[in-house]
């Protein structure tokens, strides 16, 4: 019976999500898909000098790096006013004004060094409800139509959770009935949790006992398993989809870096993983029987390693280091060519177009082609609180023809549709 309700529940949410997300959403972190791909068509493919028209500008958000979900008419993203509060903020998109806003929390570890505290992660919507994650770990579900909380779980006090030096970063994953998370440590290094009630479904405890890093969940399948990938302190981690049971670990490219941030990239039995200090590169995982194991294929310090990920294009990935925007060859890590283009950036794709978020505030429209750099525009935004003490971190949004950049307390929203 308990299982039924749990297949029934699952059902519910996934006929719940099929009914209120479509192409021209972005309902979590990296996009439909989490992989930093939209499908929207028929977007501008020059830039004015000026930059694409702005639509508005919201100033005064709050606090922190949060990178907004936009669902419908409705734009949800995390912010943090001092540090003993966090915030689950909800606007309207078509002027940005503020529909609700929810505390979930404080503010975690704010005795970090280098000092970023704030709030860090990207709501996932589903449905009637949306699941987020603030700094010190509190996770929480709340109606998207009130701010009403369901349920809340707290990493520390329900899982022992152990956090790295700049607290918890990632946003959470719901895969059909389950949300998955990583509240770090020897006794839930990752858990997956019932959508509908927070109640426990299982817990995986690596061996090394890996802090949280600062890295979102994917799903793959390897072997025939259905796999949680996840970029933990020691490594990159696969995970049971259906028990928890931990099959494979690399840990190749967290070596020497104190900050585990990229998702991973994840193509056929190739995984991507990348961190500024350690180095970038592909492991495949294979399967012998029942054991899994995954032998790197290449490894490169100087391939794309920013902390805004990268992207896969056919067989090309397009990514940046601090060095500036690269194409290499997926299978072999071959570098197809290379540019300084805006420097570190955070990559989104979408009708054969790549839009960069530059740490340094600029945004570039750059073809995505293995021929050369072609760069189709860049622009500052107008009025930006940037300034060189600071580094932007969060990543573009595309929604309903429009681009949305969030920024030091700012939300902009540009139309980029050519429509």
């Amino acid at each position: 019976m308990h299982a039924m309700i749990r297949w029934l529940s699952g059902m519910a949410l996934m006929f719940a999500f099929s009914q209120t997300a479509h192409a021209d959403d972005w309902a979590q972190w990296r996009g439909p898909h989490r992989d930093g791909h939209s499908a929207e068509a028929g977007l501008l493919k020059e830039w004015p000098t000026e930059g694409p028209k702005l639509l508005y500008k919201v100033a005064g958000l709050g606090g922190g790096y949060s990178t907004p979900s936009v669902v419908g008419d409705r734009i949800y993203l995390l912010n943090d006013v001092g540090l003993e509060d966090e915030f689950v903020r909800c606007l309207n998109a078509a002027d940005g004004s503020e529909v609700w806003s929810t505390r979930i929390g404080k503010v975690g570890h704010p005795e970090q060094q280098p000092a970023y505290p704030g709030a860090r992660t990207t709501p996932t919507v589903v449905g009637d409800v949306l699941y987020a994650l603030g700094s010190d770990g509190d996770l929480a579900c709340l109606e998207t139509a009130t701010g009403s909380i369901r349920w809340t779980k707290s990493f520390q006090t329900d899982f022992g959770g152990k956090y790295g030096e700049w607290a918890y970063s990632e946003s959470p994953l719901v895969d059909g009935d389950l949300v998955v998370v990583t509240p770090g440590g020897p006794e839930a290094t990752m858990v997956a949790l019932h959508a509908g009630t927070g109640e426990v479904v299982w817990k995986c405890a690596d061996p090394q006992g890996d802090v949280a890093a600062y890295a979102s969940i994917v799903v793959a399948e390897f072997g025939g398993v259905k796999q949680y990938v996840q970029f933990v302190e020691k490594g990159v981690i696969g995970v049971d989809a259906a028990t928890g049971k931990l099959l494979w670990k690399y840990g190749k490219t967290a070596e020497g870096s104190p900050a585990n941030i990229p998702t991973p990239v994840i193509s056929g039995d190739l995984v991507y993983s990348a961190t500024n200090r350690g180095g970038a590169g592909a492991a495949r995982v294979a399967r012998n029987g029942d054991a899994f194991s995954a032998e790197e294929v290449y490894f490169d310090k100087s391939l794309p390693r920013s902390i805004g990920g990268s992207v896969l294009v056919g067989d090309h990935l397009y990514g940046t280091s601090p060095e500036g925007l690269m194409c290499i060859e997926f299978a072999t890590g071959k570098v197809a060519w290379k540019d300084r283009s805006i420097g570190a950036s955070s990559v989104l794709y979408a009708d054969g177009l790549l839009i960069l978020h530059g740490e340094k505030g600029e945004v570039a429209l750059v073809e995505a082609t293995p021929d050369a750099y072609h760069e189709l525009g860049r622009f500052t935004p107008v009025d930006t609180p940037f300034d060189a003490r600071k580094t932007t971190w969060t990543y573009p949004v595309l929604a309903d023809g429009r681009l949305y950049l969030h920024d030091f307390g700012t939300l902009w929203c540009f139309e980029v549709s050519s429509r």
